[in-house]
């Protein structure tokens, strides 16, 4: 072979040559009582967890949680691992791993979302009313008719906690155990899926809705926005079960909002 062939050759890949090094000694080296153990590829079985973890949240048609991917992968595999090293490895593409109500999924990277943005016309919007409503179960959940009203200063009509429930973006969470056994409400996961909410500590603070001009800079010195979810003294409930929610019917008052 001429000194012209030799100086064409590529130069090698030194992750690629540890690699087939690590393969060698593997298949050349003992294992188990016959022997000292054998090299065990993590490499390679951590990319492999990795391309199966890809697929499955790839043609998932809704978010998958931490069990569900569990199921579906190796035993023993770590799946907590595996998902920090898909967000990694998706931090600065185009689409990115997020979290959503404590299941994970692939979307469109934030700043790109303009190229995916499209005019179309909403056939039914939320009320004012319907906003006020559904902002305060957000932030005071868990939370009574009687407490959405006294905050609002307005009856709720029925319209408004039918269209919300409808929509799927509130949801019988169970009864206050104080006088009357009231129901109370929350928000549920396709609430926080729509707003790109991973948990309800994620919603806006005060500082945060300053900024949007949501909120007017001149509040009194002690204006506080609740910890949403934190059950106080006196608002422990008794959770519905997904069955029991679907079936219980709620008979509102045919009142419509005031304002």
């Amino acid at each position: 072979m001429s000194d012209d062939t030799q100086g064409a050759r590529p130069e090698r890949d030194p992750v690629t040559e540890a690699i087939k090094a690590l393969r060698s000694e593997a298949e050349t080296r003992g294992g188990g009582d016959a022997g000292p153990p054998g090299v065990r590829l993590a490499v390679d079985n951590d990319a492999e967890l990795m391309r199966m973890a890809e697929a499955l949240l790839f043609a998932a048609v809704e978010p998958l949680d931490i069990e569900t991917l569990s199921a579906r992968l190796p035993a023993g595999a770590d799946v907590r691992a595996v998902i920090a090293a898909l967000t990694a490895k998706y931090a600065n593409a185009g689409i990115q791993l997020a979290e959503v109500a404590g299941r994970w999924r692939f979307q469109t990277a934030p700043d790109l979302a303009f190229l995916l943005r499209t005019e179309r016309e909403e056939p039914r919007k939320l009320s004012q009313a319907a906003l006020e409503t559904l902002s305060i179960i957000a932030y005071h959940q868990p939370v009574t008719r009687a407490e959405i009203e006294d905050i609002r200063g307005v009856a709720v009509s029925r319209g408004t906690l039918d269209q919300l429930l409808e929509m799927k973006w509130i949801r019988l969470r169970g009864r206050r155990r104080s006088p009357g056994r009231p129901v109370t409400y929350g928000v549920t996961d396709a609430f926080l899926d729509y707003f790109g909410l991973a948990s309800l500590g994620d919603l806006p603070g005060v500082s945060d809705l300053k900024a949007a001009g949501l909120l007017s800079s001149r509040l009194p010195p002690d204006f506080m926005i609740p910890e949403p979810g934190r059950i106080l003294p006196g608002e422990e409930e008794d959770l519905f079960s997904e069955d029991e929610a679907a079936s219980f019917h709620v008979d509102f008052l045919d009142v419509e909002d005031e304002d």
